[in-house]
């Protein structure tokens, strides 16, 4: 007989989830109130980060004038929280114990893509995933490093250790090699502009099927 979904390890990591979702709307509402420029910026920084845009999150920050560590903080949190759901809904698709067709179809297409990266992992364990998540590719990150963990039967907390050093060591070094930009060139906004731009051209099938829905 199969535990209670919220009973199992991955249902928690999924609440855990949704406490840092709650948390964020707390934040975004407050800034809404207070400083309708921030809460623009948490909101657009957010959805940069869930279609994979970690540089372009970075970026709209600095852009704001957020400083090192509210940057690279929100900026981890943002991860930390994508990370949740996508770990936690892709083990519970896995073991059925979430049973919808497009979200089925989804996880296998990440599974797919984690498979053919999975064994560039699997020879240097920890490090392996710590330095897959911090590459700046297109097919890396925390999410795809947390399920290739999975996929390898890498324990709990050394995958999440490895993912989320990875994480933070890849926002620090986008920090302070924009930072370093932004002190020397005008022109910074411009390659910001780019970069988001750039992001969102090679999330736009994922984006058309977040807004349209699947097409027939």
């Amino acid at each position: 007989m199969k535990q209670k979904i919220f009973f199992t390890t991955e249902g928690r990591i999924l609440l855990f989830g949704l406490f840092l979702s709650l948390l964020l709307l707390v934040l975004i509402g407050y800034f809404s109130v207070v400083d309708t420029e921030i809460a623009k910026t948490l909101t657009l920084t957010f959805f940069a980060h869930t279609f994979g845009g970690r540089a372009a999150g970075i970026g709209l920050c600095i852009i704001k004038g957020f400083g090192p560590a509210v940057t690279i903080g929100y900026n981890f949190y943002l991860e930390v929280l994508i990370v949740c759901f996508a770990y936690s809904i892709f083990v519970l698709s896995a073991n059925n114990y979430i049973k919808a067709a497009w979200l089925t179809n989804f996880m296998d297409r990440l599974a797919k893509k984690a498979d053919e990266q999975k064994e560039k992992v699997q020879s240097y364990g920890w490090i392996g995933l710590f330095l897959f998540v911090m590459m700046p590719l297109p097919v890396t990150g925390p999410v795809m490093g947390a399920i290739i963990g999975y996929m390898l039967k890498v324990n709990l907390v050394k995958n999440f250790t490895a993912t989320g050093s990875g994480t933070l060591a890849a926002i620090i070094i986008w920090f302070y090699c924009f930072d370093f930009l932004e002190h020397r060139f005008h022109a910074i906004q411009y390659i910001f502009a780019a970069v988001i731009i750039l992001a969102l051209i090679s999330r736009r099938k994922a984006i058309m099927k977040l807004i349209f829905g699947p097409q027939k």
